[in-house]
C-alpha cells in the first residue's frame, strides 16, 4: 500500500511517501527558528505556501504520480493549532481529490512507532522526548490497545526547556542543538533535580539556569543543565525498565537526536544487560514519513476516518491513541 503522510504539528512542514512499511521519500521545508523561536501564525502560513511544492517533492523523490497514492495521512495532534489545521486541509484535500482513505495520526505515537519499524522491536520501554513532551511509555491491551503512560513530566518537555533556554541565551538558532553545541567543553555544577518515581519536572532547573547567565558562563551553566537534565530522563527510565521488567529501551523524539542523551541513556541500559534503539537523525525530527508509516498501520487496521470526522486535537495525548495493528 501506498500511502502519503503530512506533518505539520510545529516548525516543520512534512511529506513523506510508505510503500508496505519501507520509506521511499521523507522531504521536509521548516520554519526559520532564529532567536525568537516558533510564532504559530507565521509558521503556518509558511506551511501553507509551500504545501503544493513539499508533496510534488516527495512524489518526485518517490517516482510517483499522485494517482498511485492509496492513502493519506495527517497529524491530528498534539501542536500548534494554525500548524495543524495546514496538514488537516492539505490531507483532506489529497483524499477528496483521489478518493482515498484517509487517517488522522497522533504526532507522538507516530515519533514511537517509526523507531520501533526500524528496531524490529515489539514490547521496549519507551522515552518519548520532544518540544512539547517528554513521557515514559510501554504497550498495553488494556482497556485498549494502547501506549501506557508510566511516567511524564509535570511541567514543560525537556525540549521546550532546551529551547527555552536557548532564547534567553541568545542562541542562533535558538534550540537544543545550539546548547548542545555551546555545552561542549563545559564543567559541571549542581542544579535543581527534580523526579518524583518516574515522573519529573524542568521549569525549576530552567528557572535556575536562566537566573546563572548572570553570574557563570554560559557554557557551564548549558552543560550542567544539559547533564541534569538527562540524568533525570535516564533515573526515571532506569526505574520503569526494572519495574516492569522489559530488555529494549526506545528513544524517540526530536530531543533523541542528542547525541549525549544517547549516550547517557546507553550506559544505563548497558548496566542491565539491555539495549537502547533509536532512529536516524532524520527520522526522529519531525517528519512526515512517521505520519505515512501510522497512516498505513491505521488503514490497514481499518482505523481510518471519514473526511468529515477529521479534526484536530492541540492535546492529543498519546495514551488515547488506538494502536490496532499490535
Amino acid at each position: 500500500m501506498i500511502v502519503l503522510g503530512i506533518e505539520s504539528s510545529a516548525h516543520t512542514l512534512g511529506a513523506g511517501i510508505v510503500e508496505d512499511g519501507k520509506v521511499l521519500s521523507n522531504e521536509k521545508i521548516m520554519y526559520p527558528i532564529g532567536t525568537a523561536g516558533i510564532i504559530p501564525a507565521k509558521a503556518a502560513e509558511q506551511h501553507a505556501s509551500n504545501a503544493g511544492a513539499v508533496i510534488s517533492e516527495a512524489l518526485a523523490k518517490a517516482g510517483l504520480s499522485s494517482k498511485e497514492l492509496e492513502g493519506v495521512g495527517y497529524t491530528m495532534g498534539p501542536g500548534l493549532g494554525p500548524c495543524l489545521r495546514v496538514g488537516q486541509l492539505m490531507a483532506k484535500t489529497v483524499a477528496a481529490r483521489l478518493g482515498i482513505p484517509i487517517a488522522p495520526v497522533n504526532h507522538a505515537l507516530a515519533h514511537i512507532e517509526i523507531t520501533r519499524h526500524l528496531a524490529g522491536i515489539e514490547d521496549p520501554v519507551v522515552l518519548y522526548v520532544s518540544g512539547g513532551n517528554s513521557q515514559i511509555l510501554g504497550f498495553d491491551e488494556e482497556p485498549f490497545k494502547h501506549y501506557h503512560v508510566y511516567g511524564e513530566t509535570f511541567d514543560i518537555g525537556v525540549g521546550n526547556m532546551l529551547d527555552s533556554f536557548a532564547r534567553e541565551a541568545k542562541l542562533n538558532p535558538a534550540w537544543g542543538s545550539s546548547v548542545a553545541k555551546l555545552a561542549e567543553g563545559g564543567k559541571y555544577f549542581m542544579m535543581p533535580y527534580t523526579v518524583k518515581g518516574m515522573d519529573f519536572t524542568f521549569t525549576g532547573l530552567l528557572t535556575h539556569s536562566i537566573k546563572m547567565l548572570q553570574s557563570r558562563s554560559a557554557k557551564d551553566v548549558a552543560f550542567s543543565m544539559q547533564e541534569t537534565a538527562f540524568a533525570m530522563l535516564c533515573e526515571a527510565t532506569e526505574r520503569a525498565l526494572l519495574l516492569k521488567k522489559k530488555k529494549n529501551v526506545l528513544l524517540s523524539g526530536g530531543v533523541a537526536q542528542s547525541a549525549r542523551l544517547k549516550e547517557m541513556l546507553s550506559l544505563m541500559a548497558e548496566a542491565h544487560g539491555c539495549k537502547v534503539y533509536t532512529a536516524p537523525n532524520d527520522l526522529n525530527a519531525d517528519n512526515g514519513a512517521m505520519i505515512a508509516l501510522v497512516a498505513e498501520k491505521m488503514i490497514k487496521a481499518g482505523q481510518q476516518a471519514r473526511i468529515g470526522e477529521c479534526t484536530i486535537d492541540q492535546r492529543y495525548r498519546v495514551d488515547r491513541a488506538m494502536v490496532g495493528w499490535k
